[in-house]
């Protein structure tokens, strides 16, 4: 394998709830190369959004460690991850998460601009017209359709390169012409950006479609 762009090790994730712990990730450690794809299976409540909440530093494990790019980003204040996560991370969530109040262009443009980037909307539109959503810039989330927010929320994760994206079922609420544009949109992104990808699905074709494949069984991970 080419060298890691993040490890995980000996990460476990245990809640507690009236007094009972419930250990939904035990023991896991794995390596992801630099611009490789790989997805994340299991059954329903295996606990795959969660690694990946882990993965990203979303979320605190109950013990190991996550590193990225060689440096640990367990343990790290929000304040000191904040500016980690907006220059190396990018998210696909399969709710959009897009702001009801900006125009699919103002949403693509946000993380940039929160950077500083004074070519945030040009950036942005070169982006939108990547995925077909030129003529789309100026609705709102209201008047688009699914496949559309989906294809402006993955253009607001590519804005500012990310080294690596973090997808938790990008296609879930999609039928299945929208989820193929969108898994072939999300590739040619990720492929243009050299970025790395690390996807949460239930679909088997994304899973084929990888790299590799971590499948989650009772709180452990194989490949």
């Amino acid at each position: 394998m080419e060298r890691a762009i993040l490890e995980a090790k000996n990460l476990s994730k245990t809640y507690v709830t009236d007094h009972r712990e419930l250990k939904v990730l035990q023991g896991i450690s794995l390596s992801v190369a630099t611009d490789e794809f790989v997805a994340v299976q299991g059954s329903s409540g295996s606990g795959k959004t969660t690694l990946l909440t882990l993965l990203s530093g979303l979320d605190h494990p109950s013990s190991g460690e996550v590193t990225i790019g060689g440096k640990p980003i367990t343990g790290v204040s929000e304040d000191a991850l904040a500016p980690l996560r907006n220059a190396w991370m990018g998210f696909v969530f399969q709710s959009f998460h897009l702001v009801p109040s900006m125009t699919a262009l103002e949403n693509v443009m946000f993380p940039a601009e929160i950077r500083g980037d004074s070519d945030a909307r040009e950036r942005a539109r070169v982006l939108l017209s990547h995925v077909g959503l030129s003529d789309r810039e100026d609705n709102l989330p209201s008047q688009l359709s699914g496949g559309e927010k989906q294809r402006v929320a993955i253009c607001r994760a590519m804005i500012n390169d990310p080294k690596i994206l973090f997808a938790d079922e990008p296609t879930g609420n999609l039928d299945s012409r929208n989820g193929h544009i969108i898994l072939e949109q999300l590739l040619d992104l990720k492929s243009r950006c050299g970025s790395t990808l690390i996807m949460v699905t239930h679909n088997p074709e994304i899973a084929q479609a990888s790299d590799r494949v971590f499948h989650l069984a009772d709180g452990r991970i194989s490949v």
